[in-house]
């Protein structure tokens, strides 16, 4: 069974002045497992796919099916129940709350789920020792890195033990850097974990780190290739 299957999926933004149709009738399908990226213009619809089958945004026209259930059949409170048990979403810029620390900032889904606060806490802990910065657990957002504001990020979207993980210009905000050690850690967690990432970029670094490449132009799939991944981020990786 495919985890995400999206079949004819249509959607246009109409403004009243301006009809913009994002997507033309999109077919895709990603395995359990799997990491993909992606990639085309700006404007293209990269990120409106991404909303669209992580049941963000509603399809004019067609049907998204996640783990084999059309999201059509699910009401607005399945969705979002749905999105908190089995989905995890990073961000370019981060979306932190500024009050919180690392660690309240991670457990807060959590915490919304009424997971109770010992053992959400516990695991928000897990969570960022799992991306690596433990240490930095009691800081708040504008006391750590770019590259540590998006570890915690990272962190947030797996806390949950997520099915599928979205990540949109994941290393848009980064400098090449970090932007290589975010992209590693993502090929890292979907190797041991068998997690399922699905990335919008532009970054063609992060693309060739996947094992599939979709390109986008105008509302359409236009190709859709196995990954060439640099070798030194495999490498880094597999460390």
């Amino acid at each position: 069974m495919h985890i995400v299957e999206a079949r004819a999926v249509a959607k246009t933004y109409d403004s009243g002045s301006v009809r913009v149709q994002a997507l033309r009738g999109v077919d895709l399908a990603l395995e359990r497992g799997e990491m993909a990226s992606i990639m085309g213009p700006s404007g293209c619809g990269k990120t409106t796919l991404l909303n669209c089958l992580s049941g963000l945004d509603e399809l004019d026209e067609g049907e998204v099916l996640i783990e084999g259930v059309p999201l059509s059949a699910m009401s607005d409170r399945e969705r979002t129940d749905y999105r908190a048990r089995r989905m995890g979403f990073v961000f370019q810029y981060y979306n932190l709350m500024p009050v919180l620390t690392a660690v309240e900032n991670v457990e807060l889904p959590l915490l919304v789920a009424r997971v109770g606060a010992v053992e959400a806490r516990r695991r928000a802990v897990e969570a960022l020792e799992l991306v690596g910065i433990p240490q930095r657990a009691r800081h708040l957002p504008d006391q750590l890195s770019g590259g540590e504001r998006q570890r915690v990020t990272i962190a947030r979207a797996l806390v949950n033990d997520p099915a599928i993980v979205w990540a949109d210009e994941p290393t848009g905000d980064l400098d090449s850097a970090n932007a290589e050690e975010i992209t590693a850690l993502l090929r890292r967690l979907n190797l041991e974990r068998s997690l399922t990432l699905l990335i919008v970029t532009h970054d063609p670094a992060v693309g060739a780190a996947t094992d599939r490449i979709i390109r986008m132009v105008d509302g359409t799939i236009v190709g859709d290739d196995a990954g060439v991944r640099a070798p030194e981020l495999v490498a880094a990786a597999g460390g």
